[in-house]
């Protein structure tokens, strides 16, 4: 398995719609940041798929370490 790639060094802040399922990009190559476009294949890593409990916004993480994925824990100002 590949290493993820830090997108960006903080959380992306993004409208969910409730009851709606989205794929986190996982692994950091996405060209469509911060969601999944197909660009782990072969990297041994997949997305994280949820599906968001109400309509808000939430912060995803950009550097792909968070310990509580796919919502940033700040993990990204140890970097």
């Amino acid at each position: 398995m590949e290493p993820s790639i830090v997108a960006q060094k903080g959380p992306y802040a993004v409208d969910v719609e409730a009851g709606k399922k989205y794929a986190w990009c996982r692994c950091g190559r996405s060209a469509g940041q911060p969601y999944c476009d197909g660009s782990h294949k072969g990297t041994g890593l997949t997305p994280t798929v949820f599906t968001a409990k109400q309509s808000e916004t939430v912060y995803l993480c950009g550097c792909k370490r968070t310990g509580d994925a796919p919502f940033c824990d700040g993990t990204h100002s140890t970097l």
